[in-house]
Parts: structure tokens; C-alpha cells; sequence
């Protein structure tokens, strides 16, 4: 077997692992969010539902590779070992933090910008590292997935991923503000949004 064919092998096994973690999460996350506590207010217009939208079409890119033809099929990464098991240890980590917030916040969590009955304002754990870890642990893990597959599609998907976050974070903090007020505004200035000490 010539050395071009082991490293395709390889990165198909990794790309099994990878989408298997990630329909593992998807999985955890629909069993999880029928425990949520009940809604008493939410923002279910475009601008809270649009980012879900391309989410979900982003992740269709990412996750299935008939939705890659042409030139979002060529490779901007070589194919190798090292850029394989890269991308699934940054999934890895990504999925792991995000699963790790989205159990921390627990009963307060909602797909859609809302508030919950007896909301309450979690600042601890990976909320103490970024103020979104959900959509943060989301990104890194669809960047490790892009670095993983290498072309241009993942690469499209991630920039996707990352636009439609932070613009549904900026929505949510909008929210946030409204309900918490100054407590919200002193969690603003204390801890960045998406990546830690940066943004």
C-alpha cells in the first residue's frame, strides 16, 4: 500500500471519529434542551433566528461532503497525518467546551435569545473564560473539523460558523443588558466574549 493511500485511509478514519463526536453531541444537545426551564420571554425574530439558519447550513458544508463540489471540494491544507490528528484534537477540545457550557448553564440554556423562569446569570466554569463558550467551543470545534477535511469548504464553514455567532452573541448581549442590567455590564468588562483575553 503506497503512502498517498494509507494517509487517505487515515483521514477517512479521523473524519469518522470527528462526525461521530460531533452527531454524539447533537444527540446530547436535543436530550438536554427538553429540561429546560420554562420561557417567559424571548426574541424570536430574524435577527435571533437568521444565525441559526446559516449555522445550520454551515454545518451541512462542513459535515457532508456532497455539499462540496467544485472548488469548495480543492484542499487548502495537504493531506497528512499531522494536519488530521490537529484537526481532531482542536474538535476535540472545541466539542468538549462546548458540551461542558451548555451542561454548566443548564436549565437557563434556549436555543433562541431568551430568559427563563428564575434566569439566573452563570458566570462560572468555562463562563468565567468567555461569556459565549457555547458558541466558542462550536467554532474552534468546525475549525478543527475544516482543518481535518482541508478544503475549501470547511474553511467557508468555519468563517460561517464564526460571522453567525458573533453577530447571534451580539443580539443576545443586547438582551442580557436589559434584563441584568449592571451586573450584566460589570460581566462585560470582566470577561471577553468568544475568545479569551481577546474578543
Amino acid at each position: 500500500m503506497d503512502r498517498v493511500t494509507v494517509v487517505s485511509s487515515m483521514n477517512l478514519d479521523v473524519h469518522r471519529i470527528i462526525l461521530g463526536l460531533w452527531m454524539a453531541v447533537f444527540v446530547v444537545w436535543a436530550i438536554a434542551g427538553g429540561r429546560a426551564k420554562r420561557t417567559v420571554r424571548a426574541q424570536s425574530d430574524l435577527r435571533a433566528r437568521a444565525p441559526l439558519w446559516v449555522v445550520l447550513v454551515a454545518w451541512m458544508l462542513l459535515l457532508s461532503p456532497r455539499f462540496r463540489p467544485g472548488l469548495l471540494g480543492l484542499r487548502f491544507v495537504p493531506m497528512s497525518d499531522a494536519a488530521a490528528y490537529a484537526g481532531l484534537a482542536i474538535a476535540v477540545i472545541g466539542l468538549g467546551f462546548a458540551v461542558w457550557a451548555r451542561f454548566h448553564i443548564g436549565r437557563n440554556w434556549d436555543a433562541l435569545v431568551a430568559l427563563k423562569e428564575n434566569h439566573q446569570l452563570v458566570r462560572t466554569g468555562p463562563y468565567a473564560i468567555v461569556r459565549h463558550p457555547i458558541y466558542s467551543g462550536f467554532i474552534l470545534a468546525t475549525l478543527g473539523t475544516a482543518i481535518t477535511q482541508g478544503d475549501v469548504g470547511g474553511l467557508l464553514s468555519t468563517a460561517l460558523i464564526a460571522i453567525a455567532w458573533g453577530y447571534k452573541s451580539r443580539v443576545e448581549e443586547v438582551f442580557m443588558i436589559e434584563a441584568f442590567g449592571a451586573e450584566y455590564e460589570q460581566y462585560r468588562r470582566e470577561v471577553k466574549a468568544l475568545v479569551p483575553f481577546v474578543w
